[in-house]
């Protein structure tokens, strides 16, 4: 089960307003990730927020195909809210009301992954 890590550049001294922002965030309607056939193309497994000084960071666990999470979470209602109350914190604005803005955002803004390891991976020694 992959994760990724979406960076987003807050204004310093924010932290609190956005996690009373992120208190009230709407799930998504559905963790499975539709595929273009039809069919799935993942699960969104859970996500977590994190924040220090003028970086923010959303962690996302998922199975499948990383670029159908973006483009799930782009036809969130939720996520748009997020988005607009986020955007007076935010050092760098972006376009994000559509859904190719939000893709392409969610796409620049992911972090190169060094390493993941589990213990399915890389299981402990005896």
């Amino acid at each position: 089960m992959p994760f990724a890590a979406i960076t987003y550049r807050v204004k310093p001294g924010h932290d609190e307003e956005i996690a009373e922002i992120f208190a009230r965030f709407q799930r998504v309607d559905t963790p499975d990730l539709p595929a273009a056939d039809g069919g799935t193309a993942g699960r969104l497994l859970g996500t977590a927020v994190f924040i220090k000084d003028d970086i923010m960071v959303r962690v996302i666990q998922y199975e499948g195909e990383f670029a159908a999470v973006g483009k799930h979470m782009s036809a969130q209602r939720g996520v748009h809210l997020i988005e607009e109350q986020l955007a007076p914190y935010l050092a760098e604005q972006r376009e994000t009301a559509s859904k190719e803005g939000f893709a392409r955002y969610f796409r620049d803004a992911t972090m190169r992954c060094v390493s993941q390891l589990s213990v399915d991976t890389h299981p402990a020694k005896d």
